[in-house]
């Protein structure tokens, strides 16, 4: 599962350029930070208020009124700021973040999103994601491409939206894929699954680009 979601990780990191704002969901997209090319810096921006967050504090070092908006610690470097949610989601509804990058629970061929509900189960609530995927330049949704070999990537949502629409690029452990007003295109895939392995794990019909290269 860490092998997983490293090539994952590995693999969005190479989609921020430097000088770009971006904002890092819950889990598995706070590891994109420790995978940024060389020479590559980014401004991690937090929906509770922080502007240049650092990487996570070692154990014991931690700083119990630091935290991002999933309550885990974080520190920031020099220059960072911090304000009221209010600034924070104007810099977020005003278009100032250059990358989301979130978790799903399912995205369809028309770019919509669900991640934020089960049907059943308690949640405290949808948080910033339905703010960030509509107020971001580029949304990014970074995950494991099967649930317990059940398709997240559908034809339609079966799950409460969080928003229509919004998704821009799809990245997992078989490959990386665009949404386009067509469909959903394969422009790279993984080396160790071939294009039919990633068509059976997928709920919708999956456009081949026909320069298709390796996942690296």
């Amino acid at each position: 599962m860490g092998d997983i979601k490293e090539i994952i990780a590995r693999r969005v990191a190479k989609e921020l350029k430097d000088g770009d704002v971006v904002n890092l969901g819950i889990g598995l997209p706070t590891m994109v930070a420790n995978h940024l090319p060389e020479g590559v810096e980014i401004i991690l921006q937090s929906e509770n208020g922080i502007m240049g967050m650092g990487p996570a504090p070692a154990k014991g070092n931690e700083n119990v009124d630091m935290v991002n908006a999933g309550a885990q610690y974080v520190t920031v470097k020099p220059g960072a700021m911090f304000f009221d949610s209010a600034t924070s989601f104007g810099i977020i509804r005003g278009g100032h973040v250059d990358a989301t990058i979130l978790g799903a629970l399912e995205v369809d061929e028309k770019g919509n999103l669900s991640n934020w509900i089960v049907p059943g189960k308690m949640v405290p609530g949808m948080g910033g994601a339905m703010d960030l995927v509509v107020g971001a330049k580029k949304v990014i949704i970074a995950m494991q491409h099967t649930q317990k070999g059940e398709h997240k990537i559908l034809k339609a949502c079966t799950l409460p939206y969080t928003a229509v629409g919004v998704v821009d690029m799809i990245i997992t452990e078989m490959g990386v894929m665009e949404v386009t007003d067509k469909g959903i295109v394969l422009t790279e895939k993984h080396a160790e699954f071939t294009v039919d392995d990633i068509k059976a794990a997928t709920g919708c019909d999956l456009i081949i680009s026909p320069d298709l290269k390796e996942m690296k």
